[in-house]
């Protein structure tokens, strides 16, 4: 008989929904705005106009942001899922957060060395991410649940 969640391992799944939402709501305005055309001012820099303007804002016609959005939506299904101790959800969080850390990584490094400037929704954003990841190691193992 599995045992459930302790009360740790259920507000760190909840705190990493809440993340999820967060990023999730940032990310489809950004892709909003992308698909708009809006230009977007960070605290009166044009930063974030020339960051989301950029040749790398987009793969092909699906922006960047978008992208960000369906990697969100993901982190916070599994998160809910893994509340509800849904087997492989918490795998599934696990190797979500990290793709989402190796992408805002090399988007990390494009702003700083490609185009010199940075976007302080997408630095916003790497937070996040970076605190996702830090629940995520935060996390027991469940004793059912391995991540071989």
């Amino acid at each position: 008989m599995n045992p459930g969640l302790n009360r740790t391992e259920l507000i760190l799944l909840v705190a990493a929904a809440v993340i999820s939402v967060c990023g999730l709501a940032e990310a489809t305005y950004l892709t909003v705005s992308h698909l708009t055309g809006e230009t977007l001012l960070c605290g009166g820099s044009a930063d974030c106009s020339q960051v989301l303007a950029s040749k790398y804002a987009a793969v092909g016609p699906v922006p960047v942001a978008a992208l960000g959005a369906l990697a969100y939506f993901v982190a916070f299904s599994c998160a809910i899922f893994a509340a509800f101790e849904y087997r492989g959800a918490r795998k599934a969080l696990m190797v979500t957060a990290l793709a989402m850390l190796a992408a805002t990584l090399w988007l990390i490094y494009v702003q700083a060395f490609l185009l010199h400037t940075f976007c302080r929704y997408c630095l916003f954003s790497a937070a996040l991410i970076f605190f996702l990841n830090g629940i995520n190691i935060m996390i027991p193992n469940s004793p059912n649940e391995t991540l071989e």
